[in-house]
């Protein structure tokens, strides 16, 4: 049996009496594409930097490439890449030095490969850190990470500031890397258009908690919103397996669901006398849904 590439078991992170990460339990094989989602302050930055060890965590578990995150061996971190929100390079290197300096601590450094990509993303090798536009410093970024083929590839908002070509350009980069599917990549993203492109896998973090993890397309199938239209009033304790956000007015009800089949449908039908029309949500919708919170406040989201 393989090593999970990334591992957690009821992972709690505290800041004084601010509970940012709440009992995380996720297990994310080798060779999948999780795309971690979730609104700010959701906890995604924080579970990212307990995996890396950047941050100790205050109760629970956590290891990358099976070692303990605080504890990782100079041999384990040569096998991860990250790229952080702020990406602090050195303004005073060219990008080539830079190239160079950060290849120096990598035996498996591909000097060819990245200087396709510097090309490829036209970033000027003569040309100093400091001097670059924000876009051209996360292109460098993202290189600096992908250059020396790491088996695990954590990404936290890794496009936020590119134009779409280069987003575009980024994601087909990404593809190239996982193509072996031997490689393992996290990337938390607030751009769902980009996650449905070439995620396996989907993440989603709500109030410090797991809401949902599995892969992408049973997320799609699974999750919809329904179109509730009842011949009598329904009661303010309304409740519908899965539901994940409700909104409820006199005989009609909007509910979202995680776990949408024809039993669900019928049963609701016949229980309530009512029309039931279902509707198919994007990742985006889907996000939002998911981010929301119940409209009913006695109701609990059973996913």
């Amino acid at each position: 049996m393989s090593t999970a590439a990334i591992q957690t078991k009821q992972l709690t992170k505290r800041f004084d009496a601010d509970s940012v990460l709440r009992g995380i339990d996720l297990t994310i094989e080798t060779g999948q594409i999780v795309g971690l989602i979730g609104t700010n302050a959701a906890g995604k930055t924080t579970l990212i930097k307990c995996l890396l060890g950047l941050l100790q965590a205050t109760s629970g578990s956590c290891s990358l490439l099976g070692e303990d995150s605080w504890n990782l061996s100079g041999k384990t971190k040569a096998r991860i890449g990250y790229v952080s929100q702020d990406f602090e390079l050195l303004p005073w290197m060219t990008v080539q030095s830079m190239c160079d300096y950060t290849g120096a601590f990598y035996p498996q450094w591909q000097p060819d490969r990245v200087g396709h990509l510097l090309t490829e993303w036209q970033l000027p090798r003569d040309k100093r850190v400091g001097a670059l536009s924000v876009g051209q410093r996360q292109k460098l970024a993202v290189i600096l990470a992908l250059g020396h083929q790491p088996e695990l590839l954590m990404l936290d908002e890794p496009v936020a500031s590119l134009d779409p070509f280069a987003r575009r350009q980024f994601l087909q980069s990404l593809v190239q890397f996982t193509e072996s599917e031997q490689n393992t990549v996290l990337f938390s993203t607030h751009i769902t258009s980009d996650l449905e492109r070439i995620a396996s896998h989907v993440a989603i973090l709500r109030d410090g908690q797991l809401a949902w993890y599995g892969p992408l397309d049973t997320l799609k199938e699974g999750c919809k919103r329904l179109r509730i239209y009842s011949q009598k009033p329904l009661p303010t304790h309304f409740v519908v397996p899965g539901a994940i956000r409700y909104e409820i007015n006199g005989q009609h009800a909007l509910v979202s669901v995680v776990h949408m089949n024809d039993q669900l449908r019928d049963t609701l039908a016949q229980q309530w006398q009512a029309d039931v029309q279902v509707e198919d949500l994007n990742l985006e919708e889907i996000f939002l849904e998911w981010t929301g919170r119940l409209d009913n406040p006695a109701d609990e989201v059973m996913a």
